[in-house]
C-alpha cells in the first residue's frame, strides 16, 4: 500500500522561521505548480504573519497539484483526492507550533483548497484569500455552520480569466455571500495576481489578522 500524500516539510518556504504565537498565513499555489510561484508574493504582504508557501503533494508535470485534474470543467467535484490534500494540509498546520490565528491564501486550484478547508474546519481559521479561484460542487459537513459563522473571504479575480469556467465563477457568487463575509474584487488582467490586488489583499490581512 502506497503512503497517503503529505505536505513534504522540506519543500515549505517560509518568510521566516516560525515564532509561536505570531499568526501564521499558509500559501496554496495552484495547479501544476509549486512551493516558490506564491513566494514571489511575500514582499508586497504584510510582516505581522509568519509565511509559509506549502507544496501540493501530487507531482503534476513539472510541477504540483493538490488534487488530479483534465480541465476546470470537469473533476471540480467534491473526491476522494480532494479529502486526501484537505487532511495532509490539516495535518502538516496541526504540526506546527501554537499560532493564535491562521489565514490561508490559494491561488487557482490552491483557491479552491482554501475555501476546502474552511469548509472542513469553519472555526480553524481567521479568513481566506481566493485569488482567481472557485468553489467546488456539493456540500460539506462544515457549511451549516459557514452559514452561521461568515468567515471573511476575499475574492479577487481577473475580468479576463479564461482559465476558470464561467460556469464556476457563477457558482462561486451564488456560495461566497451566503457561506462567508464576502469581499469580491476583480480586476482588469486574466488568470494572474496583480500588484492592485496585492495591495488590497494585504489591507484585507491587515484588517483580519
Amino acid at each position: 500500500m502506497q503512503p497517503s500524500p503529505s505536505i513534504d516539510p522540506r519543500a515549505v518556504l517560509w518568510s521566516e522561521p516560525i515564532v509561536p504565537d505570531r499568526p501564521l498565513l499558509v500559501l496554496l499555489h495552484g495547479r501544476g505548480a509549486n512551493e516558490a510561484d506564491l513566494a514571489g508574493i511575500v514582499p508586497f504582504l504584510p510582516r505581522e504573519p509568519v509565511i509559509a508557501s506549502l507544496r501540493a503533494p501530487i507531482a503534476d508535470g513539472r510541477g504540483y497539484s493538490w488534487y488530479p485534474m483534465s480541465t476546470p470543467e470537469r473533476a471540480t467535484a467534491f473526491s476522494a483526492d480532494v479529502e486526501t490534500a484537505i487532511r495532509a494540509v490539516l495535518e502538516w498546520i496541526d504540526a506546527q507550533p501554537h499560532s493564535p490565528s491562521i489565514g490561508l491564501l490559494g491561488f487557482s486550484q490552491g483557491g479552491a483548497m482554501a475555501l476546502e478547508l474552511l469548509r472542513k474546519r469553519p472555526r480553524g481559521f481567521a479568513f481566506a484569500i481566493v485569488l482567481s479561484g472557485f468553489v467546488i460542487d456539493g456540500e460539506r459537513s462544515g457549511d451549516v455552520e459557514l452559514e452561521t459563522l461568515r468567515p471573511p473571504v476575499f475574492w479577487g479575480r481577473g475580468i479576463r480569466d479564461t482559465v476558470i469556467p464561467t460556469i464556476r465563477i457563477g457558482q462561486t457568487s451564488e456560495w461566497l455571500p451566503t457561506h462567508s463575509t464576502l469581499e469580491e474584487r476583480t480586476y482588469d488582467v486574466a488568470h494572474s495576481i496583480t500588484e492592485d490586488e496585492l495591495a488590497d489583499v494585504a489591507r484585507f490581512i491587515k484588517d483580519h489578522f
